[in-house]
C-alpha cells in the first residue's frame, strides 16, 4: 500500500497555498503529501552584467533545507561555508525551470529570485519546490503589474514538475522517501500544462530500463503534471 492509500499513478494530496509571506513580491507554501515548501520571489531592478545594456530579465533561484527538515538535524550549509553538488543542482533546475515559464523579453532589466526552503522533507523537495515557484513568479509579476512597474503582465507558460520511478517492478508516479531511496529506476519530469517537456532527469538507480519503461514514466509524468498545473490555475484564479 502506498502512502495516502493511492494508486500508482496517483499523486500525494497537493496543497498550494498563496501568499504566505508579508514582505515578499510573490510567495507560496506547496505540499505534496508530508514535504513541504516556502517559496518567495523577491523583485531588484537591476541584472547580472552579462544582461547589462541587452533589454532583457533575469530569473534564478536558491534553494536549501532547514537543519531539521528531515529524520535527522542536518549542519546549516552556510555553517559548512559552501553549498553542496546537490543543492546546486537543484536550484539550478529550478532556475531553468522558471526561466522556461516566463518571456524574459518582457521584464525589462530587473532580477526575479526565487527562494524556495524545504520546511520538511519526504521525497520530491525539487518538484515541489519548482511547482510552488511558478505560482510564486506570477504572483510577484502581477504585483509588478497592479504597482505600474510592469505596464502589462509577461506571456506565461504554465510550468509544474513531478517525481516518477519504477519501484517493485512497476511506474509510480510522486514518490516519497520511503519509494524514492529503493527505487529501482528515479526520474524527474519538468513539463508545461500543454505537453511540452522542460527537463527530463531519469537515473538506473539499481537496474537498467527500456524505451517502453521511459515512455510509461513519461505518460504517468504528463498526466500529473496537467494536474499540477490545473492545481495552480485554480489558485491564481
Amino acid at each position: 500500500m502506498r502512502s495516502f492509500q493511492r494508486g500508482v499513478l496517483d499523486l500525494r494530496p497537493v496543497t498550494l497555498t498563496p501568499g504566505v509571506s508579508r514582505h515578499a513580491e510573490g510567495s507560496a507554501q506547496v505540499e505534496f503529501g508530508h514535504t513541504r515548501v516556502i517559496v518567495t520571489c523577491s523583485v531588484e531592478e537591476r541584472v547580472p552584467p552579462h544582461l547589462m545594456g541587452k533589454g532583457t530579465g533575469w530569473v534564478t533561484a536558491e534553494y536549501g533545507m532547514l537543519p531539521r527538515s528531515t529524520h535527522t538535524r542536518s549542519p546549516r550549509e552556510a555553517a559548512k561555508g559552501k553549498q553542496s553538488g546537490r543543492t546546486m543542482e537543484i536550484q539550478r533546475l529550478i532556475g531553468r525551470s522558471m526561466r522556461a515559464a516566463v518571456n524574459l523579453s518582457t521584464l525589462g532589466p530587473r532580477t526575479l529570485t526565487l527562494d524556495c526552503d524545504v520546511i520538511q522533507a519526504d521525497g520530491g523537495t525539487r518538484t515541489a519546490s519548482i511547482t510552488g515557484a511558478y505560482v510564486a513568479l506570477v504572483m510577484a509579476l502581477r504585483s509588478l503589474n497592479s504597482k505600474g512597474t510592469l505596464s502589462r503582465m509577461p506571456s506565461l507558460t504554465p510550468l509544474a514538475a513531478v517525481s516518477v520511478g519504477v519501484v517493485k517492478g512497476e511506474v509510480r508516479v510522486d514518490l516519497d522517501y520511503e519509494e524514492d531511496s529503493a527505487a529501482d529506476v528515479d526520474l524527474n519530469l519538468v513539463a508545461t500544462g500543454d505537453g511540452r517537456i522542460v527537463e527530463v532527469q531519469g537515473t538506473a538507480e539499481h537496474q537498467l530500463f527500456d524505451r517502453k519503461a521511459l515512455d510509461a514514466m513519461l505518460d504517468g509524468g504528463m498526466a500529473a503534471i496537467q494536474q499540477l498545473t490545473a492545481a495552480q490555475a485554480k489558485v491564481l484564479g
